[in-house]
């Protein structure tokens, strides 16, 4: 008996719609605001496309480009995860930004459990591992999503979960003694120390409070603090006020229970939860092992190095172009911010990544910066008075070749002004060329 035919998409009519000679529009798939999503193929291999074509007119006023460029670079810096929505490439004009994205012909799971009601519990913990996973990579690699709810979440043609929408994510450079700062999120899903707006925050943290809010939706069917009126909502939070139906087992509850504790400092990291007995049955033995499927040892937390594959250097051409000159992400809106300066900075360097390291904590010793390490990720932060910088560095080729952003926070007129000279003489030792710099 020969297998069923895989379904096809359907194909284009011959007035569709083509975006830049590249990807022809099939269907549309969502709108909001700002932006529209069609199901594409691609014109060079045939390739089924997502497109989400966003129209710049309509996000100036609204202050909508910095997340827009956070989505990118958060995605640009994550897209290697097989539970992670993958981005493909990036085209703007004059008047419109198109994101490729990975097409998830499965759609939301929001609507699958809307249809069907609470999934089984292995369904929920297969789909629960594959979102702990891709976020104990965002986490390693310094981004924090802090908009995870069902709705964001995806399933590929196989009905494996894809984590997207990182418009609202945190990444390193947005760090204040460690910590963030920023209220954001869905009020339903968002951590109480967020809500409570009271002081800085744990991003990982805050991530693992909504997942096991997702978790008990997966086993539930429904929402465990369903409040329309917020301050009682979080009242209802403070005193973990939720019931557990009969059918969920212990073990279920016990992870819930751990995950929903408003204190953020007991509260179960995503971590520990590879040593949860529950959580680990039926586990990819690779992920049990701390190796997830396989990328970790690719992509290492460690200043969210790219480091080699199976001998080569496993760095896609996105991942150079998105990293070099080609794709200076803030150009996408063609502003220019604090009088024109830029807020990147690049350059490559044949030096080992700790000698790097030590040169940019010995200039900004010497220049009268206060220099901090990043937890998760090493990036360097330093601040002076008003100017906050970040240097990130990236290994292309292992011992080889490392490229250096560095990122001015805050500050940008006067760190161009006053201090820009002399760091560019005090990082010569270390730099093989400046990549985006007048000559």
């Amino acid at each position: 008996m020969e297998p069923p035919l895989q379904q096809q998409p359907p194909p284009p009519s011959p007035r569709a719609a083509t975006i830049l000679g590249k990807y022809q529009l099939i269907r549309l798939l969502g709108r909001g605001s700002f932006a529209k999503v069609y199901q594409a193929r691609s014109l060079v291999d045939g390739a089924t496309v997502a497109v989400k074509i966003i129209d710049k007119s309509k996000t100036v006023n609204a202050g909508m480009e910095p997340r827009i460029i956070r989505e990118i670079d958060a995605m640009r810096r994550l897209h290697h995860h097989p539970n992670i929505l993958k981005i493909h490439e990036v085209m703007a004009t004059k008047t419109k930004i198109h994101l490729i994205v990975e097409y998830a012909a499965g759609g939301e799971l929001f609507a699958r459990i809307s249809r069907r009601g609470r999934l089984s519990e292995s369904t929920a913990r297969r789909y629960f591992q594959q979102l702990v996973s891709a976020l104990r990579f965002c986490h390693r690699n310094g981004v924090a999503h802090r908009d995870l709810k069902p709705q964001n979440l995806l399933l590929d043609g196989d009905g494996n979960l894809k984590v997207s929408d990182f418009g609202l994510s945190a990444l390193p450079e947005q760090l204040k003694n460690g910590l963030l700062h920023t209220a954001c999120g869905t009020p339903a899903y968002t951590a109480p120390e967020i809500l409570r707006r009271s002081g800085g925050y744990d991003g990982s943290k805050a991530d693992a409070w909504s997942c096991g809010l997702i978790l008990f939706v997966f086993v539930a069917g429904y929402f465990p603090f369903d409040d329309t009126n917020i301050p009682a909502m979080c009242k209802k939070i403070s005193r973990r006020d939720y019931q557990f139906p009969e059918w969920i087992s212990k073990p279920v509850r016990f992870v819930i229970h751990k995950l929903l504790d408003p204190n953020p400092e007991t509260r179960m990291s995503l971590e520990s939860l590879f040593g949860n007995a529950w959580f680990k049955k039926s586990l990819n033995p690779e992920t049990a092992e701390g190796n997830t499927f396989g990328w970790d040892s690719a992509f290492h937390g460690k200043c969210g190095c790219y480091e080699g594959m199976s001998g080569s250097s496993g760095v896609s051409a996105f991942d150079i172009i998105s990293m070099s000159s080609g794709l200076d992400l803030t150009r996408l809106f063609e502003t220019t911010l604090d009088g024109g300066c830029r807020r990147e900075k690049r350059f490559s360097s044949s030096a080992r990544v700790e000698a790097v390291e030590e040169k940019v904590k010995e200039v900004g010793g010497v220049l009268g910066f206060k220099v901090e390490v990043g937890k998760s990720n090493g990036a360097i932060a330093l601040v002076k008075g008003k100017v906050t910088l970040v240097f990130e560095l990236f290994q292309i080729v292992p011992d080889e070749l490392l490229l250096v952003a560095l990122k001015v926070v805050e500050g940008a007129l006067e760190f161009e002004e006053h201090h820009w000279g002399y760091w560019k003489d005090g990082l010569e030792d270390v730099v093989l060329s400046w990549h985006n710099q007048e000559s």
